[in-house]
């Protein structure tokens, strides 16, 4: 896959360097969006039924809202990218991340099917990012009062799914599987 370098402090939101430090400076972005799938799918298809719905507090999400609300992400900085790429001076709003996560009804899907569509969305991204040539993805849109460009929105999903597979080894996967032997 082709290379994009990392954007610059005035390429993206200040608050998106917390995500965006996650990611290598190599360029690679697209292929560290391809592993990050391979690691999500590695992670999370073994699980059983209950595991997926495992939350390891009563205010946290499960592990199946966390991969709808990754995809949730992905799409409006997919789309944020998008508007920038394509020189829309309209400044976009923020998105309540916390109030998507009830209304996306995750916990009433199945594992497969979630994972089903987080690979074909992962395919639409890798695609749409992998064709924007380097003026594209330098254009400088707005959201939430922030400067934004195609090239800090895909740093940014890459960042953000780092950040929650983190989290996801930590606070989920390995407690549901202590908490699975430690029950037997």
């Amino acid at each position: 896959m082709r290379t994009i370098d990392k954007p610059t402090s005035d390429q993206h939101p200040d608050w998106a360097s917390v995500y965006i430090k996650h990611v290598s400076d190599d360029g690679k972005v697209l292929d560290f969006l391809a592993e990050g799938l391979k690691e999500v799918v590695a992670l999370v298809q073994p699980l059983t039924n209950e595991e997926w719905n495992y939350r390891y507090a009563e205010d946290k999400w499960t592990i199946k809202e966390m991969l709808v609300h990754l995809m949730d992400a992905e799409r409006v900085f997919t789309y944020r990218g998008l508007s920038a790429a394509r020189g829309d001076k309209t400044s976009l709003p923020g998105f309540d991340h916390n109030a998507y996560v009830p209304e996306s009804r995750a916990n009433l899907r199945t594992g497969d099917d979630i994972l089903a569509e987080y690979q074909a969305l992962r395919a639409a991204t890798i695609a749409f990012f992998q064709n924007l040539d380097e003026e594209a993805l330098n254009t400088i849109g707005e959201a939430k009062d922030q400067p934004c460009s195609a090239r800090g929105m895909v740093y940014m999903i890459a960042g953000h799914e780092r950040h929650h597979l983190q989290i996801l080894r930590e606070r989920y996967i390995n407690i549901a599987q202590k908490r699975k032997y430690d029950f037997s």
